[in-house]
Protein backbone atom coordinates (compact mmCIF):
# COMPACT_ATOMS: atom_id res chain seq x y z
CA UNK A 1 0.00 0.00 0.00
CA UNK A 2 1.49 3.37 -1.00
CA UNK A 3 2.32 5.68 1.85
CA UNK A 4 0.28 8.89 1.77
CA UNK A 5 3.20 10.78 3.34
CA UNK A 6 5.51 9.95 0.43
CA UNK A 7 5.87 12.63 -2.22
CA UNK A 8 5.79 11.00 -5.66
CA UNK A 9 7.47 12.48 -8.70
CA UNK A 10 4.38 11.62 -10.70
CA UNK A 11 0.96 10.09 -10.11
CA UNK A 12 -0.73 8.48 -13.11
CA UNK A 13 -4.54 8.21 -12.96
CA UNK A 14 -5.82 5.31 -15.02
CA UNK A 15 -4.06 2.00 -15.71
CA UNK A 16 -5.04 1.53 -19.34
CA UNK A 17 -2.69 1.47 -22.31
CA UNK A 18 -1.81 5.18 -22.13
CA UNK A 19 -1.44 5.22 -18.35
CA UNK A 20 0.80 2.17 -18.14
CA UNK A 21 3.13 3.45 -20.87
CA UNK A 22 3.26 6.85 -19.16
CA UNK A 23 4.12 5.24 -15.82
CA UNK A 24 6.81 3.02 -17.37
CA UNK A 25 8.35 5.93 -19.27
CA UNK A 26 8.54 8.12 -16.16
CA UNK A 27 9.94 5.26 -14.06
CA UNK A 28 12.64 4.53 -16.65
CA UNK A 29 13.72 8.15 -16.26
CA UNK A 30 14.24 7.55 -12.55
CA UNK A 31 10.94 9.03 -11.35
CA UNK A 32 9.07 7.65 -8.34
CA UNK A 33 5.69 6.68 -9.79
CA UNK A 34 2.30 5.86 -8.32
CA UNK A 35 -0.27 4.38 -10.73
CA UNK A 36 -3.91 4.48 -9.62
CA UNK A 37 -6.77 2.43 -11.10
CA UNK A 38 -10.37 2.48 -9.90
CA UNK A 39 -11.14 -1.05 -11.12
CA UNK A 40 -9.93 -4.16 -9.25
CA UNK A 41 -7.55 -4.96 -12.14
CA UNK A 42 -5.38 -3.01 -14.57
CA UNK A 43 -5.78 -2.90 -18.36
CA UNK A 44 -9.41 -4.05 -18.58
CA UNK A 45 -10.11 -2.24 -21.85
CA UNK A 46 -6.68 -3.13 -23.29
CA UNK A 47 -7.46 -6.78 -22.66
CA UNK A 48 -10.65 -6.48 -24.74
CA UNK A 49 -9.00 -4.56 -27.59
CA UNK A 50 -9.38 -6.04 -31.05
CA UNK A 51 -11.58 -8.82 -29.78
CA UNK A 52 -8.77 -9.85 -27.44
CA UNK A 53 -6.19 -9.97 -30.26
CA UNK A 54 -4.81 -6.49 -29.43
CA UNK A 55 -4.26 -4.53 -32.65
CA UNK A 56 -1.37 -2.39 -31.38
CA UNK A 57 -0.97 -0.02 -34.33
CA UNK A 58 -0.45 -0.05 -38.08
CA UNK A 59 2.22 0.40 -40.71
CA UNK A 60 1.13 3.76 -42.18
CA UNK A 61 3.59 6.64 -42.42
CA UNK A 62 3.21 9.36 -39.82
CA UNK A 63 1.51 11.76 -42.25
CA UNK A 64 -0.92 9.11 -43.48
CA UNK A 65 -1.64 8.07 -39.91
CA UNK A 66 -2.41 11.62 -38.78
CA UNK A 67 -4.65 12.25 -41.80
CA UNK A 68 -7.03 9.53 -40.61
CA UNK A 69 -7.82 11.61 -37.52
CA UNK A 70 -9.14 14.53 -39.55
CA UNK A 71 -8.31 18.17 -39.06
CA UNK A 72 -6.95 17.65 -35.53
CA UNK A 73 -4.48 14.99 -36.66
CA UNK A 74 -1.52 17.41 -36.71
CA UNK A 75 -1.85 17.70 -32.93
CA UNK A 76 -0.32 14.21 -32.76
CA UNK A 77 2.88 15.08 -34.61
CA UNK A 78 5.23 15.49 -31.65
CA UNK A 79 3.92 12.45 -29.80
CA UNK A 80 4.20 10.22 -32.87
CA UNK A 81 7.71 11.50 -33.54
CA UNK A 82 8.70 10.80 -29.92
CA UNK A 83 7.21 7.29 -29.97
CA UNK A 84 6.60 6.03 -33.50
CA UNK A 85 5.19 2.70 -34.67
CA UNK A 86 8.79 1.43 -34.89
CA UNK A 87 9.54 2.66 -31.37
CA UNK A 88 6.39 0.94 -30.16
CA UNK A 89 7.44 -2.40 -31.67
CA UNK A 90 11.00 -1.98 -30.34
CA UNK A 91 9.62 -1.29 -26.87
CA UNK A 92 7.48 -4.41 -26.84
CA UNK A 93 10.38 -6.45 -28.21
CA UNK A 94 12.50 -5.14 -25.32
CA UNK A 95 9.99 -6.44 -22.77
CA UNK A 96 9.68 -9.85 -24.45
CA UNK A 97 6.74 -9.38 -26.81
CA UNK A 98 7.28 -10.06 -30.51
CA UNK A 99 5.02 -8.31 -33.00
CA UNK A 100 4.16 -8.76 -36.67
CA UNK A 101 1.87 -7.48 -39.40
CA UNK A 102 0.29 -10.51 -41.10
CA UNK A 103 -1.82 -8.40 -43.47
CA UNK A 104 0.90 -5.80 -44.08
CA UNK A 105 -1.14 -3.14 -42.29
CA UNK A 106 -2.27 -3.96 -38.76
CA UNK A 107 0.36 -4.70 -36.10
CA UNK A 108 -0.36 -7.48 -33.57
CA UNK A 109 1.59 -9.39 -30.95
CA UNK A 110 2.57 -12.66 -32.63
CA UNK A 111 0.54 -14.46 -29.98
CA UNK A 112 -2.58 -12.53 -31.12
CA UNK A 113 -3.48 -12.31 -27.45
CA UNK A 114 -3.90 -9.14 -25.41
CA UNK A 115 -2.93 -11.14 -22.32
CA UNK A 116 0.62 -11.31 -23.71
CA UNK A 117 0.76 -7.50 -23.78
CA UNK A 118 -0.81 -7.05 -20.37
CA UNK A 119 1.42 -9.61 -18.69
CA UNK A 120 4.54 -8.01 -20.16
CA UNK A 121 3.48 -4.52 -19.07
CA UNK A 122 2.68 -5.78 -15.57
CA UNK A 123 6.10 -7.44 -15.25
CA UNK A 124 7.85 -4.29 -16.54
CA UNK A 125 6.06 -2.15 -13.95
CA UNK A 126 7.01 -4.61 -11.23
CA UNK A 127 10.67 -4.55 -12.35
CA UNK A 128 10.64 -0.73 -12.29
CA UNK A 129 9.13 -0.65 -8.78
CA UNK A 130 6.09 1.29 -9.96
CA UNK A 131 3.56 1.33 -7.13
CA UNK A 132 0.15 0.26 -8.44
CA UNK A 133 -3.01 0.77 -6.41
CA UNK A 134 -6.26 -0.70 -7.75
CA UNK A 135 -9.87 -0.24 -6.57
CA UNK A 136 -8.99 3.38 -5.90
CA UNK A 137 -11.22 6.17 -7.17
CA UNK A 138 -9.68 9.62 -7.55
CA UNK A 139 -12.11 12.24 -6.29
CA UNK A 140 -10.10 15.43 -6.76
CA UNK A 141 -6.93 16.76 -8.34
CA UNK A 142 -5.41 19.20 -5.87
CA UNK A 143 -3.88 22.43 -7.15
CA UNK A 144 -2.64 25.72 -5.76
CA UNK A 145 -1.55 28.88 -7.60
CA UNK A 146 -1.95 27.16 -10.99
CA UNK A 147 0.30 24.28 -9.94
CA UNK A 148 -0.47 20.66 -9.08
CA UNK A 149 0.13 19.57 -5.48
CA UNK A 150 -1.47 16.11 -5.38
CA UNK A 151 -4.66 14.10 -5.56
CA UNK A 152 -7.41 13.02 -3.20
CA UNK A 153 -8.88 9.53 -3.48
CA UNK A 154 -11.82 7.94 -1.72
CA UNK A 155 -9.32 6.52 0.78
CA UNK A 156 -6.47 9.00 1.13
CA UNK A 157 -4.48 11.95 -0.23
CA UNK A 158 -1.22 11.60 -2.18
CA UNK A 159 1.32 14.31 -2.91
CA UNK A 160 2.95 15.05 -6.25
CA UNK A 161 3.74 18.05 -8.43
CA UNK A 162 2.94 16.03 -11.55
CA UNK A 163 -0.29 14.26 -12.46
CA UNK A 164 -0.81 12.34 -15.71
CA UNK A 165 -4.48 11.92 -16.57
CA UNK A 166 -5.13 8.70 -18.50
CA UNK A 167 -8.76 8.13 -17.56
CA UNK A 168 -10.12 7.47 -21.07
CA UNK A 169 -13.55 8.46 -22.34
CA UNK A 170 -17.07 7.09 -21.95
CA UNK A 171 -16.92 4.03 -24.22
CA UNK A 172 -17.45 0.55 -22.74
CA UNK A 173 -18.70 1.61 -19.27
CA UNK A 174 -18.66 -2.06 -18.18
CA UNK A 175 -14.87 -1.78 -18.42
CA UNK A 176 -14.77 1.23 -16.13
CA UNK A 177 -15.32 4.18 -18.48
CA UNK A 178 -17.20 6.94 -16.68
CA UNK A 179 -15.61 10.12 -18.00
CA UNK A 180 -13.89 10.75 -14.66
CA UNK A 181 -11.18 12.89 -16.24
CA UNK A 182 -13.66 15.39 -17.62
CA UNK A 183 -15.11 16.04 -14.17
CA UNK A 184 -11.73 16.02 -12.40
CA UNK A 185 -10.33 18.75 -14.66
CA UNK A 186 -13.39 21.00 -14.72
CA UNK A 187 -12.54 22.74 -11.38
CA UNK A 188 -9.04 23.37 -12.78
CA UNK A 189 -10.47 25.36 -15.70
CA UNK A 190 -10.37 22.72 -18.42
CA UNK A 191 -13.30 22.34 -20.80
CA UNK A 192 -14.67 19.26 -22.53
CA UNK A 193 -16.21 19.19 -25.99
CA UNK A 194 -19.55 17.55 -26.72
CA UNK A 195 -19.13 13.79 -26.27
CA UNK A 196 -20.46 11.19 -28.71
CA UNK A 197 -20.23 7.38 -28.80
CA UNK A 198 -18.05 6.08 -31.64
CA UNK A 199 -16.82 2.81 -33.14
CA UNK A 200 -20.09 0.92 -32.63
CA UNK A 201 -22.95 -0.84 -34.48
CA UNK A 202 -25.75 1.31 -35.87
CA UNK A 203 -29.51 0.77 -36.21
CA UNK A 204 -31.52 1.36 -39.39
CA UNK A 205 -35.07 2.42 -40.12
CA UNK A 206 -35.22 -0.33 -42.74
CA UNK A 207 -36.39 -3.62 -41.20
CA UNK A 208 -35.45 -5.83 -44.16
CA UNK A 209 -31.87 -6.00 -42.86
CA UNK A 210 -32.97 -8.64 -40.34
CA UNK A 211 -33.49 -11.09 -43.21
CA UNK A 212 -29.84 -10.67 -44.25
CA UNK A 213 -28.17 -11.37 -40.90
CA UNK A 214 -26.11 -14.22 -42.29
CA UNK A 215 -24.56 -11.98 -44.92
CA UNK A 216 -21.15 -10.29 -44.68
CA UNK A 217 -20.48 -7.98 -47.61
CA UNK A 218 -16.81 -7.34 -48.38
CA UNK A 219 -15.32 -4.11 -49.71
CA UNK A 220 -18.36 -1.88 -49.35
CA UNK A 221 -18.47 1.89 -49.73
CA UNK A 222 -20.76 3.84 -47.42
CA UNK A 223 -21.59 7.53 -47.82
CA UNK A 224 -23.95 10.05 -46.22
CA UNK A 225 -26.75 11.05 -48.60
CA UNK A 226 -27.09 14.64 -47.39
CA UNK A 227 -25.98 17.66 -49.39
CA UNK A 228 -24.19 19.31 -46.45
CA UNK A 229 -22.34 16.10 -45.55
CA UNK A 230 -21.77 14.41 -48.92
CA UNK A 231 -17.99 14.29 -48.36
CA UNK A 232 -18.42 11.77 -45.52
CA UNK A 233 -17.41 8.37 -46.93
CA UNK A 234 -16.10 5.12 -45.40
CA UNK A 235 -14.86 1.81 -46.79
CA UNK A 236 -14.75 -1.76 -45.48
CA UNK A 237 -16.71 -4.92 -44.80
CA UNK A 238 -20.35 -4.67 -43.69
CA UNK A 239 -22.47 -7.12 -41.68
CA UNK A 240 -26.26 -6.97 -41.38
CA UNK A 241 -27.80 -7.40 -37.92
CA UNK A 242 -31.28 -7.84 -36.48
CA UNK A 243 -31.71 -4.09 -36.09
CA UNK A 244 -29.16 -2.60 -38.48
CA UNK A 245 -25.53 -2.92 -39.50
CA UNK A 246 -22.09 -3.50 -38.06
CA UNK A 247 -18.64 -4.48 -39.35
CA UNK A 248 -15.45 -2.45 -39.92
CA UNK A 249 -17.04 0.11 -42.28
CA UNK A 250 -19.79 0.80 -39.73
CA UNK A 251 -17.42 1.01 -36.78
CA UNK A 252 -15.32 3.55 -38.67
CA UNK A 253 -18.29 5.57 -39.88
CA UNK A 254 -20.10 5.68 -36.52
CA UNK A 255 -17.85 8.52 -35.31
CA UNK A 256 -19.25 10.68 -38.14
CA UNK A 257 -22.83 9.40 -37.92
CA UNK A 258 -23.63 9.68 -34.19
CA UNK A 259 -23.36 13.50 -34.07
CA UNK A 260 -25.60 13.71 -37.15
CA UNK A 261 -28.24 11.46 -35.57
CA UNK A 262 -28.36 13.81 -32.59
CA UNK A 263 -28.72 16.80 -34.89
CA UNK A 264 -31.14 15.44 -37.50
CA UNK A 265 -32.81 12.45 -35.86
CA UNK A 266 -31.92 10.17 -38.75
CA UNK A 267 -29.19 10.02 -41.37
CA UNK A 268 -29.82 8.78 -44.93
CA UNK A 269 -26.88 6.82 -46.33
CA UNK A 270 -26.08 4.97 -49.53
CA UNK A 271 -24.07 1.76 -49.50
CA UNK A 272 -22.33 0.18 -52.47
CA UNK A 273 -22.52 -3.56 -51.85
CA UNK A 274 -21.11 -4.61 -55.25
CA UNK A 275 -17.39 -3.97 -54.70
CA UNK A 276 -17.54 -0.56 -56.36
CA UNK A 277 -19.42 -1.52 -59.52
CA UNK A 278 -21.65 1.20 -60.98
CA UNK A 279 -25.01 0.85 -62.74
CA UNK A 280 -23.54 0.45 -66.23
CA UNK A 281 -21.10 -2.22 -65.07
CA UNK A 282 -23.86 -4.09 -63.27
CA UNK A 283 -26.16 -4.02 -66.30
CA UNK A 284 -23.35 -5.35 -68.49
CA UNK A 285 -22.64 -8.14 -66.01
CA UNK A 286 -26.32 -9.11 -65.74
CA UNK A 287 -26.66 -9.24 -69.53
CA UNK A 288 -23.54 -11.36 -69.89
CA UNK A 289 -24.83 -13.81 -67.30
CA UNK A 290 -28.22 -13.91 -69.03
CA UNK A 291 -26.53 -14.68 -72.34
CA UNK A 292 -24.70 -17.61 -70.76
CA UNK A 293 -27.86 -18.91 -69.09
CA UNK A 294 -30.89 -17.78 -71.08
CA UNK A 295 -33.29 -19.54 -68.68
CA UNK A 296 -31.99 -17.74 -65.59
CA UNK A 297 -34.48 -15.59 -63.66
CA UNK A 298 -33.59 -12.10 -62.48
CA UNK A 299 -33.26 -13.55 -58.96
CA UNK A 300 -30.68 -16.08 -60.14
CA UNK A 301 -28.76 -13.34 -61.94
CA UNK A 302 -28.75 -10.95 -58.99
CA UNK A 303 -27.75 -13.65 -56.49
CA UNK A 304 -24.69 -14.40 -58.63
CA UNK A 305 -23.53 -10.91 -57.63
CA UNK A 306 -25.02 -10.50 -54.14
CA UNK A 307 -25.88 -12.99 -51.35
CA UNK A 308 -29.20 -14.80 -51.76
CA UNK A 309 -31.09 -13.18 -48.87
CA UNK A 310 -29.93 -9.70 -49.89
CA UNK A 311 -30.89 -10.38 -53.51
CA UNK A 312 -34.44 -11.26 -52.42
CA UNK A 313 -34.76 -8.06 -50.38
CA UNK A 314 -33.44 -5.83 -53.14
CA UNK A 315 -35.90 -7.30 -55.64
CA UNK A 316 -38.71 -6.69 -53.13
CA UNK A 317 -37.56 -3.07 -52.69
CA UNK A 318 -37.75 -2.62 -56.45
CA UNK A 319 -41.12 -4.45 -56.66
CA UNK A 320 -39.74 -6.93 -59.20
CA UNK A 321 -41.04 -10.49 -59.59
CA UNK A 322 -38.08 -12.73 -58.77
CA UNK A 323 -39.08 -15.23 -61.47
CA UNK A 324 -38.99 -12.74 -64.33
CA UNK A 325 -36.27 -12.68 -66.98
CA UNK A 326 -34.07 -9.60 -67.26
CA UNK A 327 -35.47 -8.73 -70.71
CA UNK A 328 -39.05 -8.80 -69.39
CA UNK A 329 -38.52 -6.17 -66.70
CA UNK A 330 -39.75 -2.73 -67.73
CA UNK A 331 -37.27 0.13 -68.07
CA UNK A 332 -38.27 2.06 -64.94
CA UNK A 333 -38.00 -0.98 -62.64
CA UNK A 334 -34.78 -2.11 -64.30
CA UNK A 335 -33.28 1.33 -63.71
CA UNK A 336 -34.40 1.22 -60.08
CA UNK A 337 -32.87 -2.24 -59.65
CA UNK A 338 -29.49 -1.17 -61.01
CA UNK A 339 -29.53 2.00 -58.91
CA UNK A 340 -30.43 0.05 -55.76
CA UNK A 341 -27.79 -2.60 -56.40
CA UNK A 342 -25.15 0.08 -56.94
CA UNK A 343 -26.24 2.30 -54.04
CA UNK A 344 -28.54 0.61 -51.54
CA UNK A 345 -30.31 3.17 -49.30
CA UNK A 346 -30.08 2.67 -45.54
CA UNK A 347 -31.40 5.21 -43.03
CA UNK A 348 -29.44 5.29 -39.75
CA UNK A 349 -31.78 6.31 -36.96
CA UNK A 350 -30.38 5.02 -33.64
CA UNK A 351 -27.58 3.33 -31.71
CA UNK A 352 -26.94 1.79 -28.31
CA UNK A 353 -25.17 4.81 -26.86
CA UNK A 354 -21.91 4.50 -24.98
CA UNK A 355 -22.83 0.97 -23.83
CA UNK A 356 -21.51 -0.50 -27.10
CA UNK A 357 -19.08 2.28 -28.07
CA UNK A 358 -15.43 1.23 -28.22
CA UNK A 359 -14.22 4.82 -28.15
CA UNK A 360 -15.48 8.35 -27.47
CA UNK A 361 -15.61 11.18 -29.95
CA UNK A 362 -14.79 14.35 -28.02
CA UNK A 363 -12.84 15.12 -24.86
CA UNK A 364 -10.61 17.74 -23.26
CA UNK A 365 -10.13 20.58 -25.75
CA UNK A 366 -6.84 20.30 -27.62
CA UNK A 367 -6.16 24.04 -27.53
CA UNK A 368 -5.79 23.72 -23.76
CA UNK A 369 -2.95 21.17 -24.10
CA UNK A 370 0.63 21.68 -25.30
CA UNK A 371 1.15 19.07 -28.07
CA UNK A 372 4.94 19.12 -27.56
CA UNK A 373 4.64 17.88 -23.98
CA UNK A 374 0.98 16.84 -23.38
CA UNK A 375 1.05 19.29 -20.45
CA UNK A 376 -1.91 21.50 -19.62
CA UNK A 377 -1.60 25.12 -20.72
CA UNK A 378 -3.70 26.11 -17.71
CA UNK A 379 -2.04 24.41 -14.77
CA UNK A 380 1.59 23.38 -14.37
CA UNK A 381 2.22 19.70 -13.75
CA UNK A 382 -1.01 18.34 -15.26
CA UNK A 383 -0.52 16.08 -18.29
CA UNK A 384 -2.95 14.26 -20.56
CA UNK A 385 -2.72 11.11 -22.65
CA UNK A 386 -4.99 8.78 -24.60
CA UNK A 387 -8.72 8.97 -25.14
CA UNK A 388 -9.41 11.65 -22.52
CA UNK A 389 -8.39 14.23 -25.15
CA UNK A 390 -10.59 15.37 -28.03
CA UNK A 391 -8.99 13.18 -30.68
CA UNK A 392 -10.09 9.82 -32.03
CA UNK A 393 -9.45 7.68 -35.08
CA UNK A 394 -10.93 4.75 -37.01
CA UNK A 395 -10.43 1.00 -36.57
CA UNK A 396 -7.02 -0.45 -37.34
CA UNK A 397 -4.74 0.26 -34.38
CA UNK A 398 -4.99 4.05 -34.65
CA UNK A 399 -6.37 4.73 -31.18
CA UNK A 400 -4.07 2.31 -29.37
CA UNK A 401 -0.97 3.68 -31.11
CA UNK A 402 -2.11 7.17 -30.10
CA UNK A 403 -2.50 5.98 -26.50
CA UNK A 404 1.04 4.61 -26.49
CA UNK A 405 2.57 7.68 -28.17
CA UNK A 406 0.77 10.28 -26.06
CA UNK A 407 1.41 8.23 -22.92
CA UNK A 408 5.13 8.10 -23.70
CA UNK A 409 5.34 11.85 -24.30
CA UNK A 410 3.35 12.66 -21.16
CA UNK A 411 5.61 10.31 -19.19
CA UNK A 412 8.71 12.27 -20.21
CA UNK A 413 7.38 15.11 -18.01
CA UNK A 414 8.85 17.82 -20.25
CA UNK A 415 7.87 21.40 -19.46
Amino acid sequence: MPNKNIRYDVIVIGAGAAGMIAAITAAKDGKKVLLLEKLPQIGAKLKATGGGRCNLGNTLSQDEFMSKFGRDGRFMQDALKAFSKDDMQDFFHSIGVETHSPDGFRIFPTSHSSSTILDALQKTMDDLNIEVLTSQRVEEILGHNAEIIGIKTSASTYKSKNIILATGGLGYPMLGAEGDGFELTKPLGHTTTKLYPAMMPLFTKETWVESCRADTIAKTTMKVDMKKHKKLVAYGDLIFTKKGIRGPVVLDFAREITPLIEKYGEVPTLVNLTKGKNEDELLKELKEKQNINTDASIFELVKSILPEALSKEILKLCEIDADKKLKDIDGVKKEKLLKTMAWTPLTINAHDGFKMAMITRGGIKLNEINPKTMQSKLIKGLYFCGEVMNIDGPCGGYNLQWSFSSGYLAGKLLS
